[in-house]
């Protein structure tokens, strides 16, 4: 049995859906965490949602990187502890400093709602090792400010140090430097992406290829747990 954190920023919006993947579909122990708090001790993952924490203000993800709950995740990151964040939640670590890049305004300028293709670059992390490498796998998604973007530099070191996990396959919808549609820290334990897997999870909804990104999770705690 692992536990679960799902922060709530004010704006959050998906912060149910994911509980509802780690609660109801997994069974496993899920807590909301409120962005004021400052003890994720009990914890094994922190998801951050998406939505529009604090509005978007500024930028996506400024402000909420500020939240007293923050300092705690980057503890949380640091102890190699998992931490995933989605959509919003991508750019509030990209703002902190956990994963490198930052995501800006779509290349149109305009929301995307929808269902894209998603190839799989990496297959051996804790997250993905439900899958295949360079699998395709179907994911919504749901932004104004998806476009990845970073230097040169950094974005050679990225793709030198394997931390692309998933990339736009059909088209890419964005504008993301190189496709990218999520990264890892070097680590692998901290994994940021723009499409929601967990709007993916349910099979009722024609669509369950996200769900194997958090049982992957399971399997991997499991077998340490075993050993």
């Amino acid at each position: 049995m692992m536990k679960f954190g799902v922060v709530v920023f004010p704006g959050s919006n998906c912060d149910r859906d994911v509980a509802f993947v780690t609660r109801d579909l997994l069974g496993q122990q899920t807590r909301m965490v409120w962005h004021q708090e400052t003890d994720l001790d009990d914890l094994d993952v922190v998801i951050l949602p998406g939505g529009f924490s604090y509005g978007d203000y500024l930028r996506c993800g400024a402000i909420a990187r500020f939240s007293p709950v923050m300092q705690q995740v980057l503890s949380h990151a640091q102890k190699g502890k998992f931490v995933i964040g989605i959509c919003n939640g991508f750019q509030v670590l990209t703002e902190v400093g956990l994963l490198p890049g930052a995501l800006i305004k779509n290349r149109d300028l305009h929301f995307i709602c929808d269902q894209v293709l998603i190839k799989v670059e990496r297959a051996d992390l804790p997250w993905t090792q439900g899958y295949t490498d360079g699998e395709i796998i179907t994911l919504p998604i749901a932004h104004g400010e998806g476009q990845f973007y970073t230097d040169y530099k950094t974005l050679s070191e990225i793709e030198n140090n394997g931390q692309v996990v998933f990339r736009y396959a059909a088209e890419n919808p964005n504008g993301s430097l190189n496709n990218i549609a999520g990264i890892c820290n070097t680590q692998g334990n901290v994994l940021g992406m723009m499409p929601h897997p967990e709007r993916a999870s349910d099979s009722m909804l024609g669509n369950s290829d996200g769900l194997r990104l958090f049982q992957a999770l399971l399997e991997k705690m499991a077998t340490k747990v075993s050993v």
